[in-house]
């Protein structure tokens, strides 16, 4: 099954010196129609202006993902040493048993980010951060893994760990990303048992018979795989998580 999210349907969050469009209830933002995805609880694309720094906390036991996608980002966490991110680059923070204070604030030019947060299948423990400035540019055609809580997916178990190697959370899902060129697909399967959320962010895309452009979302139910053709060139997101709260 799936369930197309316009990007005109997204809710509306104004807080401090950041707009969020809100995927899922946050904040001041509840619709009771959009709930979650699985354990995927919050999808954010959040954009800030020349310098301007989005604050959240204190958190506990969620992890919590940045990927820029625009512009340039400065990222602190309580306890951890502060970091910069350029285009594609990621942050991931598992709160664990508590992170006081999280900040991000632009660069010059602004940022555009999205930002996901995942229940974590192990909700207490020390919290941890790790970081990729940015990856190694994209290989047309095929999902990468950014950020993974599976244990085959962790380049130490297999091969020296490269600057485009997975960051490690503690939620069983993954964050992928992938750069389709136009005419062309990327195929990824999973699992039974797991919710897939796609986020076109830039180019438009079809996923079974609908089409969606930069912007808008997809929930994929009860499948064990999708297949994304690109309209025009095009750069998706997409998380695999479990896909009830009770499921780890």
């Amino acid at each position: 099954m799936i369930t197309v999210r316009r990007q005109t349907s997204l809710g509306l969050v104004q807080d401090q010196d950041i707009t969020l469009r809100c995927h899922f209830p946050f904040r001041t933002y509840t619709d009771p129609a959009h709930g979650a995805c699985g354990r995927l609880r919050v999808l954010n694309i959040g954009v800030l202006s020349a310098n301007a720094a989005y604050r959240a906390g204190p958190e506990s036991s969620i992890d919590i993902l940045t990927w820029l996608w625009q512009g340039t980002l400065s990222t602190s966490a309580a306890g951890f040493p502060d970091d910069r991110l350029e285009a594609g680059g990621l942050q991931a923070v598992s709160t664990g048993e508590g992170v006081s204070c999280l900040a991000w604030r632009a660069g010059p030019d602004g940022a555009t980010f999205l930002q996901f947060w995942f229940l974590p299948d192990d909700e207490s423990g020390e919290p941890s951060q790790e970081v990729r400035p940015a990856f190694p540019a994209l290989e047309d055609g095929g999902f990468r893994i950014l950020a993974s809580g599976f244990p085959e997916d962790d380049p130490e178990e297999w091969r020296d760990i490269a600057d485009g190697a997975p960051v490690t959370i503690r939620a069983r899902s993954r964050l992928m990303d992938a750069r389709v060129p136009a005419g062309e697909g990327a195929r990824y399967d999973t699992t039974t048992g797991r919710a897939l959320y796609l986020v076109v962010v830039s180019g438009r895309v079809t996923l079974g018979p609908d089409t969606l452009a930069a912007g808008d979302a997809a929930t994929v139910m009860n499948q064990t795989g999708i297949t994304v053709m690109a309209a025009e060139d095009a750069v998706v997101l997409l998380a695999d998580t479990a896909a009830s709260e009770s499921a780890l």
